[in-house]
């Protein structure tokens, strides 16, 4: 099922990584020279490009090769956002956790702690991926999603995918049944499927 998530690539917009990189914040800003990171407080907000990045707290540390690394530290009760325009499609991608880890070198995202991505394609969600660590490689345009704590949204604490179906009218005419989704219900042993 996953598959249905990570078959159309989901790469950010390319450009984006060539635009300066903003950063705001409420409060009180810290910089550590020696230690090369800079903290923002109080409603922080990160943009480089179509990226956006918010949470209460955001550390920036600059790299020995010249690349950044951030650190967006939400809550349980007001995560860390993260938003981003996929490249050459009209789609967005768009995750909260309580903790999100970017680092430029890399190009990846970690979501830490109650985490949740959604693909919106126009303003509807087409698919979405919740567990306790998911990690978005933009290089190998690939997930990894590891399970976590129970939560009211994720009362199991497994990995969960909501993949809708596409809006195509025709197809949907045709197979009887479709449009309707039913849950998943949690399966303790490959016995209890038989």
């Amino acid at each position: 099922m996953l598959a249905g998530f990570l078959a159309a690539p989901v790469g950010a917009e390319k450009a984006d990584r060539y635009k300066p990189m903003v950063i705001e914040a409420d409060k009180d800003l810290v910089a550590d020279d020696r230690r090369q990171l800079v903290v923002y407080n109080g409603n922080a907000a990160l943009s480089q490009g179509t990226m956006l990045l918010r949470a209460e707290r955001i550390e920036v540390r600059e790299l020995p090769d010249g690349y950044r690394a951030a650190t967006a530290i939400g809550t349980r009760a007001k995560p860390a956002t993260w938003r981003q325009r996929r490249d050459g499609v009209d789609e967005t991608v768009e995750g909260s956790a309580e903790r999100i880890e970017f680092d430029g070198r890399a190009d990846t995202l970690r979501f830490v702690g109650q985490a949740g991505l959604r693909r919106l394609r126009g303003a509807g969600v087409a698919e979405e991926i919740s567990g306790g660590v998911v990690v978005w490689d933009n290089n190998t345009e690939v997930f990894t999603v590891e399970g976590g704590a129970t939560s009211a949204t994720n009362p199991t604490g497994r990995v969960r995918t909501v993949l809708s179906p596409r809006s195509d009218p025709a197809a949907s005419a045709a197979a009887p049944g479709r449009g309707t989704t039913t849950p998943l219900a949690p399966v303790r042993s490959l016995e209890e499927r038989r």
